[in-house]
């Protein structure tokens, strides 16, 4: 059985799908339970314009109250929302996650100083090495900060978004990467895999092999997967490749959560 615990529809700005269209795919797909974690990122730079990109979270609840009983015979939906957090916004996250009746909440790094990786903006007059650490860094810092979430999303993404010739071997950032880790696993948080690589033609998994195993070794448990999609087709792609992967490097369980609290279920 599969979990889908990272999917966007139209309530996010880069997906036009409805909401139904991707909890009909999950059922034709025979998923037992998905979350929907629609985008919200404040305060990003575009055309030197500073823009928020916010989920209308009053529609957007009340439309998942009223698909997740249209459909509650069929597929467990769950409520979620998917952070783009930066140092000077996460006040602004706190009150919206103590606002709003969430069972996850992703925690992702999208923007950095209020410019976005997916644009390509961070990474202009910067080394690939100098991308890197800075977006390490600024995890860290956040998350020493910001404790009102789930798992940590996509946490390599600063992989995607740079020269996919010249990744940087993870071990280069091991002392970073080992403190996000660990600071995670004492908060009792968790990490996504995020198979969003496979579209992506990433040549490892996100987060990376080494960061999975490294969670694993450190005493993380805590792990969910996700799709990252944003039409019907991306729905759970890639996580029959996944799943045995988890396996292999000694995963025994699979999270999914219920008012932001983990339950565990066995690969």
């Amino acid at each position: 059985m599969y979990y889908d615990y990272h999917m966007h529809c139209d309530f996010s700005r880069d997906s036009k799908t409805p909401m139904e269209d991707m909890i009909r795919k999950s059922i034709d797909l025979k998923l037992s339970e998905i979350c929907f974690t629609d985008h919200s990122d404040y305060s990003i730079l575009v055309n030197n314009i500073e823009q928020d990109h916010e989920v209308d979270y009053k529609n957007y609840l009340k439309s998942l109250e009223f698909f997740q009983n249209k459909y509650k015979k069929e597929i467990t939906i769950k409520k979620g929302v998917e952070i783009g957090l930066q140092n000077h916004t996460i006040d602004k996250y706190i009150e919206d996650i103590k606002s709003y009746d969430f069972d996850f909440v992703i925690a992702s790094i999208h923007t950095i100083n209020k410019s976005d990786l997916i644009d390509r903006d961070f990474y202009k007059n910067k080394s690939q090495y100098e991308a890197y650490r800075q977006y390490y860094e600024n995890l860290y810092n956040i998350i020493k900060k910001f404790k009102n979430y789930s798992v940590l999303g996509h946490l390599d993404l600063v992989k995607r978004y740079g020269d996919l010739n010249n990744i940087i071997d993870d071990k280069i950032f091991g002392d970073e990467i080992d403190e996000i880790l660990k600071m995670a696993i004492y908060d009792g948080k968790g990490i996504e895999i995020n198979t969003s690589c496979f579209r992506y033609n990433m040549p490892d998994l996100t987060p990376s092999s080494y960061i999975l195993k490294r969670y694993k070794e450190l005493g993380g448990e805590i792990l969910t997967t996700g799709s990252d999609s944003h039409n019907p087709s991306q729905v759970a792609y890639g996580f029959e490749k996944v799943y045995p992967q988890l396996q292999d490097m000694g995963y025994k369980y699979i999270c999914t959560f219920d008012k932001m609290k983990p339950n565990f279920i066995k690969l």
